[in-house]
């Protein structure tokens, strides 16, 4: 039990001493506190002064630093103030003096102005003085000349009845004189003047048929001789190449790394070309070279230009080509133009209808017997001038004639009739003259010549076609076919277009795809050649090749 006591003594006694150190640690707990509160208040008040000092000296300096911007501004403003007022002043001045010597020509011109309209009044006064004169004489004239037309009336009237007194005299003394006459003569005066009329008459056919007759003679003897010597000088005085014109034209790359690119993957961009234009390019191990073939110089214009084109661009792939050749096609039609009006610039024809002028340009890209149609119509058109200033004969109408002799061939209206009567209606139906369509027309002898040119553009016309290696009758024969083979394959249903390639020994044929199955392409292009080898004649076999393209075309908006 005092253990037990002694223990709770134990324990009060701890806990009261406990408590004493406690209060004792937090006494000075709290002086440490309340010192470290005083260091950072005295802390915070030195640094308040610092930032305090240094926010007033920056306001200071800001202050300044305003004040002398100001004073600038100042000094600024006043010296523009200066420049302006001088500036203002200045042109006042002068505007003063523009206003001075305004006022001085408004006065100057005023005063001239009134003494034009004094000078003017006193004109008028003269005018009117003159013009009472003028009326006074006129109405004197007007008097004297009524009394003297009066007095030569009088005397006329006098004069016409002696006349008609003496008349009637002579008059009866005439009849009194025929009918002796007639008495004597056993003759009327009827019966009189029909035989002397045609005693006249009789005597003047012999005389005419004797001058007619020694005329002709004379014509017989000099005429031979004058037309070989108009017909020698003409040819002398016109100059002219030989036909050149082929199948071919050569297309020169500058390496034959561009070939790669023409022909494409698989051929692609070389049938893309040959399917838009209708020729045939050919590339062969020629260095540096394409060759296009085709009959047609259009074909092969178009095709040139356009591989010119697509190289140049370095895009060369089949949507390309298509572009490029609807380009090209474009440009030969406005070249045509311009070739026909330079060919007529060039000749010194003038008026001619714009659809002739296409015409004459399209003779560029046409032969005839292997000569070429533009310069075959240019010398024809030289010949018929020159011939014309050495007959006499109207020169413009002849060489306009020579250069539309030919134009029919390159219409494709009505190409049943022949060309020189398909030429005379294009050149009547555009307004031409008269003897310039005679002459078309006859030029073949297909209407009769009632011009004096005629006979002359035919002559012109065989001379520019006889000249040594002139034409070549082969070539013509070989268009004519090739053509006739398009046309042929064109007659089909489905047909859209159709290019006679190889010489003539391969037709291809491009069909609409909507209208034209796979089936119905292979039965096409054996009815095609049945059809060739029933109405056509030619040497070899002829490959006919009917391609069906599908295209799907959709665009995005």
């Amino acid at each position: 039990m005092y253990i037990l006591l002694a223990a709770v003594a134990a324990l009060v006694a701890g806990i009261v001493v406990g408590r004493m150190l406690a209060g004792k640690a937090r006494l000075d707990h709290e002086g440490q506190a309340t010192a470290q509160a005083q260091q950072i208040l005295r802390d915070a008040e030195e640094k308040g002064n610092r930032l305090r000092d240094e926010k007033i000296k920056q306001a200071d300096e800001r202050l300044e630093q305003s004040k002398n911007k100001f004073k600038n501004l100042r000094n600024e403003f006043d010296t523009e103030s200066r420049r302006l007022k001088q500036t203002l002043e200045q042109e006042l001045t002068e505007r003063r003096q523009g206003v001075v010597e305004q006022e001085q020509s408004i006065k100057l011109l005023t005063e001239t102005t009134q003494r034009q309209l004094e000078q003017l009044q006193r004109k008028e006064v003269e005018l009117e003085k003159a013009r009472e004169k003028n009326q006074t004489d006129t109405q004197q004239l007007r008097d004297k000349l009524e009394s003297q037309a009066e007095k030569r009336r009088l005397d006329h009237e006098a004069a016409l009845a002696e006349l008609e007194e003496k008349q009637q005299s002579a008059d009866e003394q005439l009849h009194s004189v025929q009918r002796q006459l007639e008495t004597i003569a056993n003759l009327t005066a009827a019966e009189a003047r029909e035989q002397l009329v045609e005693s006249l008459k009789n005597e003047a056919q012999i005389q005419a048929s004797s001058y007619v007759k020694d005329t002709v003679a004379q014509a017989k003897l000099t005429a031979t001789k004058d037309a070989k010597k108009i017909v020698l000088e003409t040819i002398q005085r016109t100059a002219s190449e030989h036909a050149i014109e082929n199948c071919v034209s050569i297309f020169n790359i500058e390496s034959d790394d561009v070939k790669g690119k023409i022909i494409g993957r698989e051929g692609r961009n070389i049938r893309a070309l040959e399917a838009a234009t209708g020729v045939e390019i050919i590339v062969d191990d020629t260095p540096e070279a394409i060759i296009i073939s085709g009959f047609d110089p259009v074909r092969r214009e178009i095709a040139r230009l356009s591989l010119h084109l697509l190289v140049k661009d370095g895009r060369i792939h089949p949507a390309r080509v298509e572009e490029i050749v609807a380009k090209t096609r474009k440009n030969i039609e406005e070249e045509i133009v311009e070739i026909g009006e330079k060919t007529i610039i060039d000749l010194g024809i003038h008026g001619l209808h714009p659809e002739l002028i296409k015409m004459v340009g399209r003779m560029r890209f046409r032969s005839s017997y292997g000569q070429n149609l533009l310069q075959h119509s240019r010398e024809v058109a030289n010949l018929c001038a020159t011939m014309a200033a050495e007959m006499g004969l109207d020169v413009k109408k002849a060489k306009r004639a020579g250069l539309l002799h030919d134009i029919g061939k390159v219409s494709t209206e009505e190409p049943e009739l022949p060309h020189a009567i398909l030429g005379m209606e294009m050149a009547k139906k555009w307004k031409e003259h008269p003897d310039v369509v005679n002459a078309i027309g006859a030029h073949h002898d297909e209407i009769e010549m009632t011009a004096m040119i005629s006979p002359l553009v035919q002559a012109c016309d065989a001379i520019s076609g006889s000249r040594p290696g002139a034409r070549r009758e082969m070539m013509e024969s070989y268009i004519k076919r090739l053509k006739q083979l398009e046309e042929t394959a064109n007659g089909f249903k489905g047909v859209n277009q159709c290019f006679a390639i190889q010489a003539g020994r391969e037709l291809r044929v491009m069909v609409d795809a909507e209208n034209v199955t796979d089936e119905r392409a292979a039965e096409l292009s054996f009815e095609i050649s049945q059809k060739i080898e029933k109405e056509m004649q030619y040497p070899g076999q002829i490959k006919i090749t009917v391609i069906r393209e599908m295209r799907a075309v959709a665009y995005a908006k």
